[in-house]
This record gives structure tokens, C-alpha cells and sequence, in this order.
């Protein structure tokens, strides 16, 4: 109809903020579930007023320039790594986010990765559904204790700080890195502030809870990993390219580490090849925030951001301010 704004959403997300933008607004989503080839992209941005995109979403400067009429970009997800954010404050187009909704979920999964690992559920449950399990043995899938160890977490943001907290219940010392110190933090959890190195070299479980930005990538290298224990349990939840894929692998084939449990890629969605066939790490495929009560208000969330951009008012997620001078 007339007068209404148009709004792309490139790949079916929950329907209640398909619905909630319906309202007041002409809406058009992409109805394959798969990612738009960039011609595709190009083509459906244009002439639209808002775009609602998702962390598979390259949102380059061509496309941002294809979005002629476009006032916002609402990011399905926390991170924005997937958009250049610099080329869209140049154009004046308003990027946000879903923080906060999806911190629970994601401290969980990534608790749920290191018990898996830890405890190598995957393989135990391979074993007994291939009928090799023929009774209880002393030394039948020894892992490794968690109650009273220690815990390093890289990045005490809202994910990392609510991962750490969830670890009271298993007496845990916790050690912390992040680029600034959080006294609240330290306080709440019992969180002992330390440099990388130290937190790599005492930690008995390593869980990475960073944004994808320069100085994080391949954070976690070869010279990192070789600080670790040999009994000692990587975990990544937060953006592949953190961690250095290749040098990873030869650490888990070597032994220098124990295990690692992993969520996400350095080249999502292809995985380095031989990481498949180690028996010590755990893959699962970017499902973090993957719980139905999640996932839709990460979608409700985007949808009043576009909402609130509509109305003229500042979107409560922006992550690009200075869009909005003049």
C-alpha cells in the first residue's frame, strides 16, 4: 500500500516479527533457506527502506550503496563482523544489533561444549549406539574432572561475565583477560584479572567469549596454544577467526592440548578438514543462541529497531551513532 515502508528480510527468521513488521509495513522475505547469492542481494535491497540481514549476510560497501533508499540495516545477531560499518556511517545508514537476548543461551552452550568435551559425551554416545558397549569398565572413556578446576575466560563482556558466573556451582577458580578490567565483575564471580599468557598457562578450561574486530584475530595461536596445559579444554563460542583453524588442529593431533569444543569457524560455513576427524574436539553448527525463545527475541528486537527507525526515533540498538549527524 502507499505510504508504507518497505522492508526486505533476507531469510525466514520467527514469525512473530515477520508479523510485528507486517503491521505497518510492506514486507517482503526471502523464502529459500539459504543464504542470497550477491546478485540476488544487490537486486532485493533496492528501493527497500530497511533491511533486516543475518551474520551470513556479507554487507559490503556494494551492497550498502545498492540500498539507495535504505535508512537501517537491522542485524539478525550480537555480532556485526559480516557488515562494514564504516562505509555505512559514511552513507548515513543506521546498523544495529541483538544484544543482551541471546546471553543466556550462549553461556549455556558453551557450559554444554565443555561438558561434552570434558567428559567426551560425543564419543561415548557413538560407541553405545554402534553396540560396542558390552559393560561398565574402570578405564572405558576417561575424561576429565571440572568440579574444582580452574577457568580462564577471554572477554568479560555480557557473555563472557555470564558464562563465569554459571561456573559457582562447580567451586571453580576463575581467572579473566579482557582489554579493560571489570571490578564489579571480579567481585561478583570471585574472578581474579589476569594478562593473557597467565590465564592461558594456568587454566584448565580456555572458553573464548570476544568480538571478532583486528586485534582479535587469531588471538589464539600457535604460540597461545602451546602455553596450555596438555590436559587443557578449548572452547570457542564467540567468532571463528579468533582462533587459528590450522594451528588448532596440529595441537589437538600433537597432544598439547587436551581437547576443544567448537562453535563456530575461521572459515564458516567450511571447516578445516581434518578437525572432522579428530576425536578430541566437539563441532557443532553455530547454534549458540539456537532456542526457540531466543531466536525470536533476537527477531522481535530486530524488528523495533527497524520499527523505531521508522518513527524517527534513535534505534535502542545502534552500533553506529555517528550515522545520525549531520
Amino acid at each position: 500500500m502507499e505510504g508504507k515502508k518497505h522492508v526486505f528480510v533476507t531469510r525466514m527468521i520467527p514469525e512473530p516479527a515477520i508479523e510485528l513488521l507486517k503491521k505497518t509495513c510492506e514486507v517482503e522475505v526471502n523464502g529459500e533457506d539459504r543464504v542470497l547469492k550477491k546478485d540476488e542481494l544487490l537486486d532485493k535491497v533496492k528501493g527497500k527502506d530497511a533491511v533486516l540481514c543475518l551474520l551470513t549476510d556479507t554487507i559490503d560497501d556494494e551492497v550498502l550503496k545498492a540500498a539507495d533508499r535504505c535508512k537501517i540495516f537491522a542485524n539478525y545477531a550480537v555480532g556485526y563482523n559480516n557488515i562494514d560499518v564504516e562505509s555505512a556511517t559514511r552513507r548515513k545508514i543506521i546498523i544495529t544489533n541483538t544484544p543482551g537476548v541471546l546471553t543466556d543461551a550462549t553461556g549455556d552452550l558453551a557450559w554444554a561444549l565443555l561438558f561434552a568435551v570434558a567428559r567426551r559425551v560425543v564419543e561415548a554416545d557413538a560407541f553405545t549406539r554402534q553396540g560396542k558397549f558390552k559393560g561398565w569398565a574402570p578405564q572405558l572413556f576417561l575424561g576429565q574432572d571440572i568440579t574444582g578446576k580452574t577457568l580462564g575466560v577471554i572477554g568479560a563482556g555480557r557473555i563472557g561475565s555470564n558464562f563465569a558466573k554459571k561456573s559457582k556451582g562447580f567451586s571453580m577458580r576463575i581467572l579473566y583477560y579482557d582489554v579493560k578490567r571489570d571490578l564489579e565483575f571480579e567481585q561478583e564471580a570471585k574472578a581474579v584479572f589476569v594478562d593473557l599468557d597467565t590465564l592461558l598457562k594456568e587454566a584448565d578450561f580456555v572458553s573464548i567469549h570476544v568480538p571478532l574486530v583486528p586485534e582479535t584475530r587469531h588471538l589464539i595461536g600457535a604460540r597461545e596454544l602451546s602455553l596450555m596445559k596438555k590436559n587443557a579444554i578449548l572452547i570457542n563460542t564467540s567468532r571463528g577467526p579468533v582462533v587459528d583453524e590450522k594451528a588448532l588442529v596440529n595441537a589437538l593431533k600433537e597432544g598439547k592440548i587436551w581437547g576443544a569444543g567448537l562453535d563456530v569457524y575461521e572459515n564458516e560455513p567450511d571447516i578445516e578438514p581434518e578437525l572432522l576427524n579428530l576425536a578430541n574436539v566437539v563441532l557443532l553448527p553455530h547454534i549458540a543462541s539456537a532456542t526457540y525463545e531466543t531466536r525470536t527475541k533476537m527477531a522481535l528486537m530486530a524488528a523495533e529497531n527497524i520499527l523505531a527507525v521508522f518513527r524517527g526515533e534513535t534505534p535502542p540498538n545502534i552500533v553506529n551513532p555517528d550515522a545520525l549527524k549531520k
